[in-house]
């Protein structure tokens, strides 16, 4: 029930039809706001999760791509083993982020870099008409890069322990 509902005062006023139409369309039949509840205005924890991870996924390879030039140089007798590993998981982050680049895509979701403070990284991400500004921080970056290392690590040896049987 509104405000202007029961009050006989507002009863003889008149409104003209396009005002009552864009009162409808901006506030439906319940008057609740429909810019405050409309979903597509808000980037869903999904699309987040995609998003930091999108951005992730490059920094982990150039980690990668580091070890392995220094285990290349190195005297170590498992180089080979460790070189196939290290590629291995690089393959993985290059099949995940492509599909996460065509699922963005699909949902109509992208982001650039916006800018880049001591300890917090900024991102412009557009997505369905809207803008909406996401920052994530290097420790938190440090913390979810590990995760992720250790994830393809252990389906990595997942997949040998299958070859081993």
């Amino acid at each position: 029930m509104t405000k202007l509902e029961g009050n006989d005062r507002w009863q003889n006023k008149m409104l003209l039809t396009d005002h009552v139409e864009q009162y409808e369309q901006m506030y439906g039949e319940e008057g609740e706001s429909k810019e405050l509840t409309d979903v597509r205005a808000i980037l869903s924890n999904e699309e987040r999760t995609m998003v930091r991870d999108l951005i992730l996924l490059p920094h982990i390879d150039k980690m990668l791509s580091k070890s392995m030039a220094e285990i290349e140089h190195s005297g170590n007798v498992l180089t080979k083993m460790y070189l196939m590993a290290g590629r291995y998981i690089q393959n993985s982050i290059s099949k995940d982020t492509w599909a996460l680049q065509k699922e963005l895509k699909r949902r109509n979701v992208r982001f650039i870099s916006d800018e880049q403070n001591e300890s917090i990284l900024y991102y412009k991400v557009f997505f369905r008409g809207y803008q909406e500004r996401f920052g994530i921080m290097r420790e938190v970056m440090r913390s979810e890069i590990s995760q992720s290392l250790t994830r393809y690590t252990f389906e990595l040896g997942g997949v040998l322990k299958d070859h081993l049987k």
